[in-house]
């Protein structure tokens, strides 16, 4: 069973997607931490002439060890990188790849990310669309931020926020859309353990309808 969950940040989609792989003992890949990876790796040169070229080496080297330093991987600024490198064509496709072998493994798999239920695993056995409010998104995050000992400015971390959804909208290589078959789920007025239960819901749901019970 391949279960695809998208999402905007911050909008519970990578809680969700751990807590269904726990549930339906599956593994569960973040492919945004495949991008935030690559992102860090250009940390040093942000703007350095060749960033494009660097990314799609950094992305075309990438392995599971890359995905390791969450508290980095994590940061706002990661996410900045993340999204300028996400809307190179060749960092995207080398990004396929490993999304598609990760999810064809034996059994299936549970897989977050934007484009999940579009590009990467459009036959997905299940698909989740998460949305949140873009102010609750900014303080799930600002929290996260702060548990972690972090400095947070809500302020800036709102647009970092709205931006990113606009890049990743906007990304021509991309496909940040809810597909014809995903469940949208709102967790703006939920908790963690209320949006699990209804994700497991809709899950169990898709399933019995394809299963004819």
């Amino acid at each position: 069973m391949i279960i695809a969950v998208d999402g905007p940040a911050a909008s519970g989609k990578g809680t969700l997607a751990a807590g269904l792989a726990r549930h339906y003992q599956l593994p569960h890949l973040d492919t945004g931490l495949l991008y935030r990876a690559v992102g860090w790796a250009l940390r040093d040169e942000p703007d350095g002439p060749d960033f494009e070229a660097k990314a799609i080496a950094a992305a075309q080297r990438l392995d599971a060890a890359h995905l390791g330093n969450l508290e980095a991987l994590t940061s706002a600024n990661t996410g900045i990188l993340a999204s300028r490198v996400a809307v190179i064509g060749e960092v995207r496709v080398a990004m396929r790849q490993y999304q598609r072998e990760f999810a064809r493994q034996p059994g299936g798999a549970v897989l977050d990310g934007r484009d999940i239920g579009t590009v990467i695993c459009p036959d997905a056995d299940a698909k989740l669309f998460i949305v949140a409010d873009s102010k609750v998104r900014m303080e799930r995050r600002a929290r996260q931020l702060e548990l972690r000992g972090l400095p947070v400015d809500r302020y800036a971390l709102y647009h970092q926020i709205e931006e990113r959804d606009a890049r990743d909208m906007a990304n021509p290589h991309g496909g940040f859309y809810k597909a014809d078959d995903a469940h949208l789920l709102d967790t703006t007025l939920l908790d963690i353990e209320a949006s699990l239960r209804a994700a497991i819901a809709i899950v169990d749901g898709t399933m019995a309808r394809k299963a004819g019970l």
